[in-house]
């Protein structure tokens, strides 16, 4: 304890003041790196032969380099050493040491010079005041691109911790869709923040191991980086559940000594086997991951010692046919386990893992996994789409089968990113698409998709095209119409039925799973929200400004001058960005139009316009489709998102109906004897807008009824019936739980045209032999 403080008063009072590191407060590392700044003034002991040393175990790797790339790696090596110097890790390390580890991880996957002098640099900007500008001007404009898109956005101002990460994920996700060599860089940071990160304190430990579980492990795992997505997720469990993970190490341990002799032996056999069938081929033991043996005990509510297949094998074999050979000769040998054999060969998974999977019956009777590859194979299964860059360094050619991998989720991070500009709203969509199972079905042509396990026929829909999916009525599976909701299975082929006049239902968004499929969906109701907002803004805008004795100035194209400059000016008041967006802000209800009205009104005489008697009786006596009588809004069941109709009161046309313009949720209409609408007048009365029904009004309304009826069988048959006999429909249909001996309460939710029709179909209701009575639901 004494010689560690003495070397740290040694750093503080002895290391040089030089480059930019010196007397700079950095801030706290998102990964968990606290960087701490301090103005030093002599050499520190140590601490240049550790980065020395370092950068020299790095040079090692650098083997596959030539020597002009490897000159301007050892040059950003010095950069980056200027920068951080005066910088110190939690653990009391030069920083320099962090850039270095983490270059060496992006070494190890054969990654190219840019992305290992990006990896040297990746906190310069952050950390170090280092610009864009700088960067680009000494080591070019991808190298710079690479560490902008490491950089977080610290220098932003957020309203909360949780916005500002949110941001930053965006741009490192966007960033990395550009470029994969970003999230690659910052995996390996991550890796090794995480190796690294005892010196921290035990709260911040927490926050970082459970961001790594719930995003870094699963972009891991969705490139098909496996090697990297397990040692991410056992670093976190490791600090998320420390007595859980030492219990079963522990555990663990004690099996392995048991069951060595087993797995030696197993091992012995399958050599064996192939050897005598000339399948040559390198047999591994393999043990799960502590955190995956945990899952499956939570998942299968298993103890440990129900859990058999904690050791399995790896078959790798030279070519693509010897591994069903390899197959037949395992199953001639053991027994396969009925229902436990998965073809990823030809059917591979989402991230391009490719792989036979079988589970056998071992010696001692115990159920023992393999999985059979290829060489290529199991680079593409450890390395994912780093085995890209692993494949060509050792043979001089691109690997096919790693170049695409991942592209179709990068292309629909782009896809979410165009509908979705709330960072909290595309961080849910990334996460939702970050599930590591998936189902596998076929469209009518024989194409595989991969959705997420409980996708939908509409997440089926929005992965072929997003007009397929927003035109949607209908789905067949296996040539059986099927509900737009019901969950699909691997090998199931969909087919998606189609009309032009069809539109996203907002009710499908509590049943995708796709962040396509949530992000299109919302885009589209957005945009039709703001659409009708807009009209009736401009409608109420229109009325009120005619009850001051004015007519709407021109807009668009054709505004004149003068009238461009009155809607600036009033936009300017408002404190929206432009004209549309006011109105929007209008219909919605976040302004009042006769407040807005006013402001223009007077806007308008001080640019010498006056109110005009004409108009005046216009705004208040016309009874023409552009401006009923009174200002009133027109109702005729057109109304989507902005006009909704009370689910208190339930108006139907033909009752006296007002109009409340909530506060960002547009009008609603009431009953005018509505409960719920007279305590909202008490408490608002200046939202209350005048409102009316349409002479012709254009779908069907809902409203409320009561039945009372005698219990019996068929009781509920003979009520329908009736209300079908009415020409009238049942939308929804609820039953008193708490039925008295005699009697049950039937609330049903009819769609009606009008009150009179109600009204016929309540007479009708009523005659049934099991009613004993039946009423209309008021609020």
């Amino acid at each position: 304890m004494v010689s560690r403080a003495a070397d740290v008063l040694r750093r503080v009072f002895f290391t040089p003041w030089v480059g930019r590191g010196a007397a700079r407060h950095a801030p706290d590392d998102e990964q968990g790196d606290t960087v701490l700044a301090v103005p030093v003034r002599g050499p520190t002991p140590g601490a240049h032969g550790v980065s020395a040393s370092s950068f020299a175990s790095l040079t090692d790797k650098l083997d596959y380099l030539d020597a002009a790339d490897l000159k301007r790696v050892r040059e950003a090596y010095r950069f980056a050493d200027e920068a951080h110097l005066g910088q110190f890790r939690a653990s009391g390390e030069p920083y320099i040491t962090h850039p270095i580890a983490v270059a060496g991880l992006c070494a190890d996957w054969r990654l190219d010079a840019q992305a290992i002098m990006a990896a040297l640099m990746h906190d310069a900007m952050e950390d170090c005041g280092i610009t864009k500008t700088e960067l680009v001007e000494r080591f070019g404009a991808q190298t710079a691109e690479l560490v902008d898109g490491l950089t977080k956005l610290d220098k932003l101002q957020f309203s909360t911790r949780e916005e500002s990460q949110a941001e930053s994920f965006r741009k490192m996700l966007l960033a990395m869709a550009r470029d994969l060599r970003v999230i690659l860089i910052k995996l390996a940071d991550r890796l090794h923040n995480m190796r690294t990160m005892d010196s921290m304190a035990a709260t911040k430990r927490g926050r970082i191991a459970r961001e790594t579980l719930e995003i870094y492990a699963p972009i891991a795992h969705r490139l098909g980086l496996n090697q990297t997505y397990r040692e991410l997720q056992e670093l976190s469990f490791q600090y998320l559940r420390p007595w859980r993970h030492g219990v079963l190490s522990k555990a663990v341990a004690k099996a392995r000594g048991n069951r060595r002799d087993v797995v030696d032996r197993v091992r012995q056999e399958v050599e064996d086997a192939m050897s005598q069938a000339t399948v040559p081929a390198q047999v591994y033991g393999r043990e799960k991951t502590i955190h995956s043996i945990y899952s499956k005990m939570q998942e299968k509510h298993l103890s440990f010692a129900q859990v058999s297949d904690i050791f399995g094998f790896r078959i790798v074999v030279a070519t693509l046919p010897e591994c069903y050979l390899a197959l037949g000769v395992l199953h001639q040998l053991f027994k396969p386990v009925p229902g436990r054999f998965k073809d990823y060969i030809a059917i591979p998974k989402a991230n391009g893992y490719k792989s036979l999977h079988t589970t056998v019956v071992s010696p001692v009777g115990t159920a023992v996994e393999f999985q059979i590859r290829t060489e290529t194979m199991h680079a593409v299964a450890e390395a994912g789409v780093a085995a890209h860059w692993i494949y060509k360094v050792k043979s001089g050619t691109d690997m096919p089968e790693a170049e695409n991998l991942g592209t179709m989720w990068l292309q629909s991070l782009i896809d979410i990113q165009s509908e979705t500009r709330d960072s909290a709203e595309f961080l849910e969509h990334v996460k939702i698409d970050l599930f590591p199972e998936s189902v596998y079905v076929f469209t009518p042509k024989s194409k595989i998709l991969a959705l997420p396990r409980g996708a939908t026929a509409i997440d089926f829909a929005y992965a072929i095209h997003s007009r397929v999916g927003d035109h949607c009525v209908a789905a067949k599976v296996n040539g059986e119409a099927v509900a737009l909701r019901t969950e699909l299975r691997s090998g199931d082929v969909v087919e998606i039925v189609t009309a032009a006049s069809a539109r996203p239902n907002p009710a499908w968004l509590n049943f995708v799973r796709t962040g396509k499929a949530r992000s299109k969906i919302r885009h589209f109701l957005k945009n039709m929200e703001a659409d009708e907002s807009y009209e009736l803004g401009h409608k109420l805008l229109a009325q009120a400004l005619r009850a001051e004795g004015l007519q709407m100035p021109s807009q668009g194209d054709d505004a004149s001058d003068a009238d461009a400059a009155l809607w600036q000016s009033l936009v300017r008041w408002s404190g929206n960005r432009h004209r549309r967006e006011l109105l929007v802000d209008i219909g919605l209800g976040r302004k009042i139009a006769t407040i807005v009205a006013k402001r223009l009104a007077s806007q308008m005489a001080e640019a010498g316009r006056r109110p005009d008697a004409v108009t005046l009786s216009l705004g208040r006596y016309a009874s023409d489709s552009d401006a009923p009588s009174q200002g009133t809004v027109v109702i005729d069941g057109s109304e989507n998102a902005t006009v909704q109709l009370g689910a208190c009161c339930h108006p139907i046309p033909g009752d006296d109906i007002v109009g409340y313009l909530g506060r960002g949720e547009g009008l609603t209409v009431h009953t005018a004897d509505c409960a719920v609408g007279r305590k909202l007048f008490e408490r608002d009365p200046e939202r209350w807008l005048a409102v009316e029904w349409s002479e012709q009004p254009k779908r069907m309304f809902q409203s409320a009824v009561a039945v009372l009826v005698n219990n019996g069988k068929g009781v509920l048959a003979e009520v329908a019936q009736a209300v079908s006999r009415a020409e009238a429909d049942i939308a929804h249909i609820e039953m008193d739980p708490a039925q008295s001996g005699e009697t049950s309460e039937l609330r049903l939710l009819l769609a009606v045209r009008d009150r009179q029709h109600l009204a016929d179909v309540l007479r009708v209701v009523r005659r049934a032999p099991v009613v004993e009575k039946v009423a209309r639901i008021k609020s």
